[in-house]
Formats: C-alpha cells, sequence, structure tokens
C-alpha cells in the first residue's frame, strides 16, 4: 500500500523560551550566551532550605499567548511537580502543571491545501526549563563524559499542546509558523529556533484509510527547525508505514532526529503521565485569575498576522500571497510597514522584499532582524530609481552592494560610479553602434518579429554596462528601425 492510502495524524507540542529578564521563580537572568554555570543561584539549582517566588509577567505573558489563540483562560490554576531523574535537572524534578493548566480549549487557524483549517489547541501551560547537555564527544553514545550547564535552568517556558488534527508535514509547518508569528507579534517570545527558544516535539501516527482505530503513536523530540520537523515527519511516516506493510508492529516509543543522516532513531520507551508521579507544588499558592486581569492583557494585544494581512490587502491592494508572506514574520511586517510611510508604491516593496531580500538573508542564514539593509537605506534605492539616477538593473547591483557593505545607496552609486546614463546624445551613439553590428535583428524586427528588439536593447545596455536608460534605448531603437 501506498502513502495515499493511509491516513496520517499529527499532533504538536510546542515548548517556547518567554521573553522575561528574569527566570521564572528566582532573579536570575535569562539572557542568552553566558559562561556556563554563571546565571544560576541557590532557588534554580534547587538546593535545601530556598523557596520559589513565581514570576508574575511570566502568567501575564500566559494569558496574552492563550488569549491570541483564543484559549479560555481558567480561573483557578496550580503549579505540580514532575519528577523524573535526568542530569540536566537539578531539582529531580520540575516545576510545571498538570491538572489545572492556565489555558484550555484554543484554536489557531492555517492554511491547507488553498483553504482554511482550523487546528485545535488543548492546552498552554507554564513550566520551568531544564539545564542543558554538553557531550564530550558528537554525540552521547561516543562520548566518554558530558558537562552540564544550568544557565537555562528556570528559564520560564510555555508548553503549548495542540490537537492530533494535522494530516500531513505541510500541514504540521504551517501551524508551527503560523504558532510562531503569533508568539512574535504578541512579544511573549523572542522565538529565537537556532537558540532553542521555540522547540517542538511531534507525535505522529498512522492507520489505513477508513480505519477507526488509531494507530501506535511514536514521539519525535527537540525539533528546532520547520525543515526539520518537515523532513523528520516525512522520515517517520514512511518508516511506520514500512512496518506495517511489513507485518510489524509501530513501537511506541520517543526517537530524535538526526538531521546529517535524515532519519529518526530510537531514545527511550515513550512515558506516561503516571510514570512522572504528578503532584501539586507544596511550595507555590494556587493562581487566582480574576476577569479583570484577563481583561486587562486582552487590551494590550497587538494586531495578530491574520488581521495585519487583511489590512494589507484592503490598505495597500497586496496580493494575499505577497501580504501572508509579509505579515509571517513580525519583523518583516514591520520593514515593510516602515518603507510605505515613505514610499507609496507598496507593491514595489513587497517585490524587493520577498525576492531581493529573503534571498540574500536565506542565503547567510540570516534572520531580518539581522538584515543590513533599513527601511530608509531601500525606500532611498527606490527614490534613486524612480528619479531615473539609476536603472532597475544597476538597483539589483546597489543592493546588493548594501546588503553586503551597510553603505547608504547614494553613497554606493557615487563610489562605483552607477549613475544611469540619460544623456540623449551618449545613448543615440550607442544605439547606432548596436544596429550597425545587429544588422540580421534589424531585419527580423522589420520582418515582424518584436523579440530582436529585447535582444538589441540587451546588447545597448551591455555596451553601457548597464547604466543607459532603458526606456530611452527602446524609444530610440524603435524609432530608429521605422
Amino acid at each position: 500500500m501506498s502513502l495515499d492510502q493511509y491516513e496520517v495524524v499529527i499532533g504538536l507540542e510546542v515548548h517556547t523560551e518567554l521573553k522575561t529578564n528574569t527566570k521564572i521563580f528566582c532573579t536570575c537572568t535569562t539572557e542568552f550566551g553566558g559562561d556556563p554555570n554563571t546565571h544560576v543561584c541557590p532557588v534554580c539549582l534547587g538546593l535545601p532550605g530556598v523557596l520559589p517566588v513565581l514570576n508574575k509577567k511570566v502568567v501575564d505573558f500566559a494569558i496574552k499567548a492563550g488569549l491570541a489563540l483564543n484559549c479560555q483562560i481558567a480561573e483557578f490554576s496550580k503549579f505540580d511537580r514532575k519528577n523524573y531523574y535526568y542530569p540536566d535537572l537539578p531539582k529531580n524534578f520540575q516545576t510545571s502543571q498538570y491538572d489545572l493548566p492556565i489555558c484550555v480549549r484554543g484554536y489557531l487557524d492555517i492554511e491547507a491545501d488553498g483553504e482554511q483549517k482550523r487546528i485545535g489547541i488543548t492546552r498552554i501551560h507554564m513550566e520551568e526549563d531544564a539545564g542543558k547537555l554538553v557531550h564530550a564527544g558528537a554525540t552521547i553514545s561516543t562520548s566518554h563524559y558530558s558537562l552540564v550547564d544550568y544557565n537555562r535552568t528556570g528559564v520560564p517556558l510555555l508548553e503549548i499542546v495542540s490537537e492530533p488534527d494535522m494530516r500531513s508535514p505541510e500541514e504540521a509547518r504551517s501551524y508551527l509558523e503560523k504558532l510562531k508569528a503569533i508568539l512574535e507579534y504578541t512579544e511573549v517570545s523572542d522565538c529565537k529556533m537556532q537558540e532553542g527558544s521555540l522547540r517542538c516535539d511531534a507525535n505522529i501516527s498512522v492507520m489505513p484509510k477508513g480505519s477507526t482505530a488509531l494507530g501506535t503513536r511514536t514521539e519525535i523530540k527537540n525539533l528546532n527547525s520547520f525543515r526539520a520537523l518537515q523532513r523528520a515527519l516525512e522520515y517517520e511516516i514512511q518508516r511506520q508505514i514500512d512496518v506495517v506493510e511489513e507485518g510489524g508492529e509501530v513501537v511506541q516509543e520517543t526517537r530524535t532526529w538526526d538531521d546529517g543522516k535524515g532519519i529518526t532513531l530510537s531514545l527511550r520507551s515513550k512515558e506516561e503521565a503516571h510514570d512522572y508521579r504528578y503532584f501539586p507544588e507544596p511550595d507555590l499558592v494556587p493562581l487566582v485569575i480574576s476577569r479583570e486581569w484577563v481583561e486587562n492583557i486582552r487590551k494590550t494585544l497587538p494586531e495578530l498576522p491574520q488581521a495585519r494581512k487583511e489590512r494589507l490587502i484592503a490598505q495597500y491592494g497586496l496580493p494575499a500571497y505577497d501580504a501572508s508572506i509579509i505579515t509571517g514574520s513580525k519583523a518583516l511586517a514591520d520593514f515593510f510597514d516602515a518603507c510605505v510611510q515613505d514610499y507609496p508604491e507598496a507593491k514595489v516593496v513587497s517585490n524587493w522584499l520577498m525576492v531581493e531580500l529573503i534571498r540574500l538573508l536565506n542565503a547567510e542564514d540570516k534572520d531580518i532582524a539581522e538584515s543590513p539593509i533599513t527601511p530608509d537605506m531601500l525606500v532611498g534605492m527606490l527614490k534613486l530609481m524612480d528619479k531615473g539616477t539609476i536603472s532597475g538593473k544597476i538597483a539589483k547591483t546597489v543592493f546588493e552592494e548594501m546588503f553586503k557593505t551597510g553603505k547608504k545607496p547614494e553613497e554606493i552609486v557615487k563610489e562605483k560610479g552607477l549613475v544611469q546614463i540619460s544623456d540623449a546624445s551618449a545613448i543615440e551613439a550607442m544605439v547606432e553602434e548596436v544596429l550597425a553590428a545587429n544588422q540580421k535583428s534589424v531585419e527580423d524586427f522589420k520582418a515582424g518579429k518584436t523579440q530582436a528588439l529585447g535582444f538589441l536593447v540587451g546588447q545597448v545596455m551591455k555596451v553601457s554596462k548597464g547604466k543607459a536608460n532603458p526606456g530611452m534605448v527602446n524609444a530610440l531603437l524603435t524609432e530608429k528601425m521605422k
């Protein structure tokens, strides 16, 4: 049986680090990149005699995320101890939430096959992050020892658990992209996947189409990029189908994704809730969340991605595709808005962002926030084009140079002598030179082969090293070949 004879069932558990200055239960900094074990204290290390104090900002952010994801906010919530033993967990338990999470029954609408699909969100709960193991070898299996960095211990997390409503790797990727955008827009997380501040676990099972019995699920841990999520799911789905086709049984287990080899590997048998021996956290009082508290947070909600997309379509006439790409990242949408404040040709701006800027950023694996090109620089370059100072072809050269050096467009044009030639006599001389050297193309044009004009324009641009005004070149060629 092939893939299209099976139904895939996918649910995601997304962990996002909150953008607070201090940890969830102590005053240690959450800053990324400090020397190992320097952002720690007796509280986050779980030393005897210390007590946690809940960071109110964490609760505010949890409520804000819940509202943005259409959740019901609990009036009564509590923390629990999740007990397990691992070197990166100094207390031998993680303070989390079990049966009374802060947010429940939400949803997120995604685009799937050109249509809108609603993905249910089971719950959102608060918890503390664990530390980080650093293996002395390439992998844990090839290491003689491992080191532990506890800086991340106690950093506040939200775990966002979806319903198993996704039916393909593409839907799962779309869900994660949309979720990341909402978390960025609400500013509850910076969502820097490369730093681990947004990562997800994927639960997958397969079953023959028409079956009502769900297949045995596996969980893939700690996927930290959209590409890794999609590739891991594609591999695991095919692996499970192959097991079933060969008459075997899929084992319920936790697996890891090896990005280099492009395969999932078994880590351990899948734990159930009772394995963690949850019980209420005795050192923290339960949370009572008033309606007033929730409504005050609701008033701080920004324009969310879907609303912003609809605004860009209505206000600037952008195609839905352009608006989707631009609003998929808050930083990119902010960049766009800053540009159109001073340059009203919205479609021109979106083309440069979607084609040229994203291409250069992807080539260097950079985020829009790291772009050397600012909105002012892009607008300045577009205005040089409008004034006829540079051509569209030269503009691409200027754009790449801005990205490479961070210099302003006017400075680059002056330094490199890129000013467009608009002197009629100079262009006429180049046109006559090209016509004399390409008599066959001239005859082709006169015979009705209009594509010959494009060739001749290209030859003039070549002679002028891309500096000739293309509109004037076109007009002069047409005039002289009448």
